[in-house]
């Protein structure tokens, strides 16, 4: 049955259960991919930047493959694209434990897996979308919490795996755990939603089809032998123009912004563990740092989520968004200082809240720029866009370590780029704002000029453009007339 509007409730909360176990089966399983960092470089006796390239290609396939997720969503189903992903991901990380060399886990860990988690993740975020509206927010903070609450459970399990089975064994493990997505696929029950499809005379009526083309498609409509066949169905129009999003002005700006946040951001999974251990931290340690990180994007996913479907914050999610970028940047400036666990431990905690904060916002935005209908499309896109940057930023800021010696400039150009994104989408809402300031000038003289013709209260030129003296006259006269 074809529902008029999100059910914001009901299955819907298992759309968000089935979000959230896939988030904590790629989100996080990718971040624990840094804690097998020192494993790898220590067996295969590579620097840095080679070692890099492992987490870079999980995240940048990840990313890049979203699209075709989004895809196979859409014109085959959730439940198939989310299976199929589980099965390449869980076979990407068997074939990894096996690895005899850092190229072979470019392809098994990094392409083959980072191809399963695509296919699982844009799609299983769309839906939540699909199943709530009013309460879109709070579903989303709960089901990307999922990447929090697994990195906090995973890293020090993860660990653990490490030293009692060796890495091999520990991504063996990963391999049989990631097969839950299967699970996750099967939860994915499609909702056909008013707003996703319309009927031939609704698509003309409602303003969907510019005016130009109307006679076109009605006389396709009328002389089409196959209308015959489709009286009772709905004509998809994200078949048509699912992609027309992308030359909105507010997506091109928010396109740009997450290039320059997705690269501020993805450095850091990768060389906490590294950098606290260079300043002499333990190894477990290390791993609760990750820990710390993981449970408190859990609070920063659900509360920023609660609090920006708030009436008085629901308007603000915008600038929401761009202040939790904007304080992940600043911690990554203050980051070359700390150079002791204790110190470590706060960096952690702010850290880890903002990037649960803005990590939940970022579906909404992208729904709140595109709507509903779209968001599948435009999500594909917005997790495509951070393919590249996450691709370029571990080995770039791996080839700054093994420069300079040490993690100074890499955690410096994370956090500016960050405060750059930040910063652009700042200035993007305040010229949005100054030139609809301006409409609405133009737009008030208009409407008062027109009211003074109407009423025919005094002489105007020929142009219908007043002036200053008319004005004057006319308000000495309406004071006048009201005084009488």
């Amino acid at each position: 049955a074809r529902h008029t509007g999100p059910p914001d409730g009901g299955w819907g909360w298992m759309i968000v259960a089935g979000c959230f176990l896939v988030t904590i089966c790629t989100r996080a399983v990718t971040r624990c991919i840094s804690i097998f960092f020192v494993e790898f470089q220590a067996y295969f006796g590579q620097d840095y930047a080679r070692t890099a390239w492992i987490h870079s290609i999980v995240d940048c396939a990840t990313m890049l493959c979203a699209p075709l997720g989004s895809l196979i969503s859409n014109h085959v189903s959730c439940q198939v694209g989310i299976m199929l992903g589980g099965l390449l991901a869980s076979t990407g990380l068997i074939l990894s434990s096996f690895a005899t060399s850092l190229e072979h886990l470019y392809l098994s860990l990094g392409v083959l897996t980072g191809l399963g988690f695509a296919l699982c993740y844009s799609p299983a975020i769309a839906m939540v979308g699909k199943y709530f509206n009013k309460r879109k927010a709070l579903a989303y903070g709960i089901a990307m919490s999922g990447s929090g609450i697994g990195t906090f459970i995973l890293a020090p399990v993860v660990q653990l795996l490490i030293e009692q089975f060796s890495w091999r064994g520990a991504l063996l493990i990963l391999g049989g755990f990631v097969l839950n997505l299967c699970v996750c696929g099967a939860l994915m029950r499609p909702i056909s939603l008013k707003e996703d499809c319309k009927t031939a005379p609704e698509f003309l009526q409602q303003g969907y089809v510019p005016e130009t083309e109307k006679q076109d498609l009605k006389r396709t409509f009328i002389c089409s032998p196959l209308i015959k066949l489709w009286p009772h169905e709905c004509l998809c129009y994200c078949s048509w123009k699912e992609y027309d999003f992308l030359l909105m002005p507010g997506f091109m700006v928010l396109a740009v912004s997450v290039l320059f946040m997705a690269y501020g951001c993805s450095p850091l999974f990768v060389y906490l563990v590294p950098y606290a251990l260079s300043v002499g931290v333990s190894h477990h340690q290390a791993a609760f740092l990750m820990s710390i990180l993981g449970v408190i994007d859990i609070i920063g996913n659900i509360t920023f989520g609660w609090l920006t479907d708030r009436r008085c914050l629901k308007k603000h999610r915008y600038f929401c968004y761009l202040f939790a970028v904007g304080m992940d940047g600043l911690c990554c400036l203050f980051l070359p200082v700390l150079q002791s666990f204790p110190l470590l431990v706060p960096f952690s905690f702010t850290f880890g809240y903002f990037d649960g904060a803005y990590v939940t916002l970022i579906p909404v935005m992208t729904a709140d720029v595109v709507g509903t209908s779209l968001l599948s499309s435009a999500l594909g896109v917005v997790y495509f866009l951070h393919a590249i940057p996450y691709l370029v930023s571990p080995p770039v800021a791996g080839w700054l370590v093994d420069t300079t010696g040490s993690y100074t400039a890499s955690f410096l150009l994370c956090g500016f780029s960050m405060i750059f994104s930040s910063a652009l989408l700042c200035f993007a809402r305040l010229a949005k704002k100054i030139k609809r300031t301006h409409l609405q000038s133009l737009a008030g003289n208009t409407a008062l000029k027109e009211h003074i013709w109407t009423n025919g209260a005094i002489a105007y030129s020929v142009t219908a453009e007043l002036d200053q003296k008319d004005v004057e006259f006319l308000a000495v006269d309406t004071n006048s007339f009201s005084n009488r």
